[in-house]
């Protein structure tokens, strides 16, 4: 894995944490949501990590005409029988530029694959190709013609990675120095996702979650706690951030990490507390003192 940080790291400069957050994404066997405003990069990083594994890769542009057949695939008649023809979710690396201009519809065919890793067209379920990893992308909810994703849909989301511009000592560098796409590397998700899942996590860091989880299921300012099911992607991330940092157990540096790559995103907020300027992140940090978390 060292090998394919850094070739990511060679793509999109200045942004370590970013390559490490969407690799612990890679390695829980989940599915990144990547916001920040154009430009930043976010497409060259999901293209880059697709090249370097290895693994087959597809764009797909989301518009608010768009189909759910534009991502499933459908039938077409061919020689006197009709013949179900893949749709560009059929790809290991999924790439889903600006995922929140898309309909309703489309939404639901998206989250059926993110969840069930598999499409259904005329009764008929189509299993997809594994690894399978959604990388989706998302502007500013501030810019037009976006809109807020679904909360069942953001429950999918394995990570969400906002991605910032880079710091000014790396500006020379994006001005003067091409990015080249890496090489593929040759290496096998499937068996590195195995690994990851075997790092120990203690009984202390275990208690943490389960009372974090408590924690923000009392807090009023939130519509609904954490749920099993996010409990669960939050130990998988902390995981995959110990074994990219060659530890054998989650420390709790790991566990912090995951939370705030976990979490925020799938805590949501009472009308009120959007009101008063309450941000998802500095309720999860409250909830992770509370928890016990040093």
């Amino acid at each position: 894995m060292k090998a394919l940080r850094e070739a990511l790291e060679g793509v999109l400069f200045g942004q370590e944490k970013v390559v490490e957050a969407l690799l612990a994404t890679a390695l829980a066997g989940g599915h990144a949501l990547l916001e920040g405003m154009p430009g930043l990069g976010k497409t060259l990083l999901a293209l880059a990590f697709a090249q370097a594994t290895g693994l087959s890769f597809k764009r797909i542009q989301f518009t608010p005409d768009l189909l759910p057949q534009d991502l499933t695939g459908g039938e077409v008649f061919r020689e006197g029988r009709f013949e179900f023809v893949q749709g560009p979710l059929f790809a290991h690396v999924v790439l889903a530029d600006e995922v929140n201009r898309a309909p309703p519809k489309v939404q639901s065919a998206l989250l059926e694959a993110m969840e069930e890793r598999a499409v259904t067209f005329g009764g008929v379920r189509h299993p997809l190709p594994d690894p399978f990893l959604v990388l989706a992308t998302q502007n500013p909810l501030e810019l037009e013609g976006t809109y807020p994703l679904p909360e069942a849909q953001l429950d999918r989301f394995t990570s969400l990675i906002r991605i910032k511009p880079p710091p000014a000592s790396i500006w020379l560098r994006i001005l003067t120095e091409e990015p080249r796409l890496p090489e593929p590397l040759g290496l096998d998700l499937r068996a590195h996702q195995e690994a990851a899942k075997g790092v120990r996590v203690s009984e202390k860091a275990l208690e943490a979650v389960v009372n974090a989880a408590l924690v923000t299921q009392k807090d009023r300012r939130f519509r609904a706690g954490l749920s099993p099911r996010g409990a669960k992607r939050w130990l998988a991330l902390a995981r995959a951030l110990a074994y990219l940092r060659e530890k054998p157990f989650v420390d709790w540096p790991e566990l912090k990490d995951a939370a705030f790559l976990a979490l925020p995103h799938r805590l949501f907020l009472t009308e009120e507390a959007l009101y008063e300027g309450v941000r998802p992140e500095e309720v999860v940090a409250e909830a992770l003192r509370k928890a016990g978390v040093p």
